[in-house]
């Protein structure tokens, strides 16, 4: 691992917005069954020819047939196969990781489970108003303090400030009369074992919105904005603005104004553990550029975040603002609540990951169930928390590698045959409503929102999208024209084409799906109907 990065921002704008194994092997889908003709070729049915014609030609034009491709189709309401390709072999599955960790999510805490952040002491309050002793932010995973708006709806949006959530656990406190803290403010994320970034994360992930650090504490989703003004001519001084405050870094600015018609030429570099963020290049005259860049310490983050927020209140704050990683030891005195924030239901929670493909709330979602049922040391025992469930949706032991909740690890591994088995599974819950309600729809919303418009794919695809460097994904459920439902993965690697070229193929796919499997499943058939 090099020891630092520096990275063009004009390329990093185009890239991501990011349960033990059973004692038997579960009874994998089976193809169908064919008879044998007298030249010894296998029967194939007329749909799935002209799937795999198309399919053929879509993989084989370039770029796309310079990577690897692994897609399964079968029946949502039979299982019967009807096409395969590398459906047993592994891939990086980017953000399609999400579907197997919201399913666990949901699984194990139910889409009414809700977090809880509290403001809590052991000190005491005298009548004056003053607290003797510390003050703590315990975050227990709550993906969503923020200011976003549940449920959402198509897209996602924004009320108030992005420090609302604190805002009003600041103001509970001033609500009980409390003038001064004798203390300190302490951010405490002990309640996951600190692990702020997952195997196979790069280095360069750490620097922005995507690759936000992992805690149980998350005030808008750890980020803040560097805001770069340029001057009204040439040679001016570039303005830069980091809101809200924060002690995570500083800033060191040596961006010039350049004329207005010249091109932004930007590089940002942030060492790891380092409390710079460098920024040099040229911008227009008359310009101004957001960049959202990830916080390293939440906790201290939300801590000096809170302090801020008492004192515009009135609240005199006597000692520092400070985290807390480490739990306490058994036994330690107890601490009373002061203040106390409920969440929005996790399915909320699973529709938005699902929908803009948020990896921070992913992880958020992998270690609260995990943490319900145990407390972990080690990141692989974390990641021996999935298997049972695993087994039981029917995935074949060995069919996912899984290091982190997200997909942006490039270390994750599944096969598209884990992919749909999850997926036949979930269909069959009571979880199943939010679960397939979080799914982007194609031309409608999340990732999907601009893709297969006006085709008659739109409103017909209901899929998680992946995207990481070389790799794209999409699998999901396909609705027919005719009704008939179908569960699919296809998954591709080592792509070194432009963005675009590979999802058109994808998208090419998934027209070719619908309209050569339109055959509505025989009311002979058994098995339950997924809608």
């Amino acid at each position: 691992m090099r020891a630092g990065f520096v990275i063009s921002l004009m390329f990093v704008c185009g890239m991501l917005a990011s349960d033990a194994c059973a004692a038997a092997q579960p009874e994998r889908p089976k193809p169908v069954s064919v008879p044998i003709l007298k030249d010894k070729k296998a029967r194939v049915s007329v749909a799935t020819r002209k799937f795999a014609e198309r399919a053929d030609a879509l993989l084989a034009a370039a770029p796309a047939n310079k990577g690897e491709w692994g897609l399964l189709i079968v029946d949502a309401e039979t299982g019967e196969t009807l096409y395969e390709l590398n459906a047993d072999k592994y891939f990086v599955p980017a953000s399609n990781m999400k579907l197997f960790t919201t399913a666990l999510a949901l699984a194990k805490l139910g889409p009414d489970y809700r977090f809880h952040t509290t403001l809590e002491t052991r000190g005491t309050v005298s009548p004056e108003g003053v607290l003797t002793g510390d003050l703590f932010l315990v975050g227990r995973g709550d993906p969503n303090l923020s200011n976003r708006r549940f449920p959402y709806d198509l897209k996602e949006e924004f009320e108030g400030p992005a420090e609302k959530t604190l805002a009003e656990l600041a103001d509970v406190l001033v609500a009980k009369g409390i003038k001064e803290i004798a203390g300190d403010v302490a951010g405490d994320d002990s309640y996951f074992p600190r692990e702020a970034y997952p195997s196979g994360w790069e280095i360069d992930d750490m620097v922005w919105e995507y690759g936000a650090a992992v805690s149980a504490i998350v005030v808008d989703d750890n980020t803040v904005a560097l805001t770069l003004t340029a001057g009204e001519s040439a040679g001016a001084p570039v303005q830069a603005l980091v809101a809200p405050s924060t002690p995570d870094f500083m800033v060191q600015n040596d961006v010039v104004t350049s004329a207005a018609e010249v091109k932004s030429d930007l590089t940002l570099t942030r060492e790891p553990n380092s409390k710079i963020v460098v920024i040099r290049g040229s911008m227009p005259a008359h310009s101004t550029r957001k960049l959202v860049l990830a916080i390293h310490d939440p906790a201290e983050h939300a801590a000096a975040m809170l302090t801020r927020l008492l004192a515009e209140r009135g609240v005199k704050v006597v000692g520092i603002s400070r985290s807390v990683h480490v739990a306490e030891p058994v036994g330690a005195a107890p601490r009373a609540v002061l203040a106390e924030h409920v969440s929005v239901p996790l399915g909320d929670s699973v529709k938005l990951v699902n929908k803009i493909s948020q990896n921070l709330h992913t992880e958020m979602l992998l270690r609260a169930a995990a943490r319900s049922t145990t407390v972990w040391n080690t990141p692989e025992d974390l990641m021996k928390f999935p298997a049972d469930f695993y087994a039981v949706a029917g995935i074949a032991p060995g069919d996912v590698i899984q290091t982190d909740g997200s997909g942006l690890s490039r270390h994750d591994l599944v096969t598209p045959r884990a992919i749909v088995a999850l997926l036949k599974y979930a269909q069959g819950q009571a979880w199943f409503t939010p679960y397939f309600a979080s799914l982007p729809v194609s031309g409608v919303d999340g990732t999907l929102e601009t893709l297969m418009k006006n085709t008659i794919s739109a409103g017909r695809i209901h899929a998680k999208t992946g995207s990481v460097e070389h790799v794209r994904t999409r699998s999901g459920f396909a609705d027919t024209v005719g009704g008939r439902r179908l569960i699919f993965s296809f998954l591709s690697n080592n792509q070194g084409g432009k963005n675009h070229e590979v999802s058109d193929a994808l998208d090419g796919l998934c027209l070719a799906m619908i309209e050569e499997f339109d055959r509505k499943p025989s009311a002979t058939r058994t098995g339950k109907s997924a809608h």
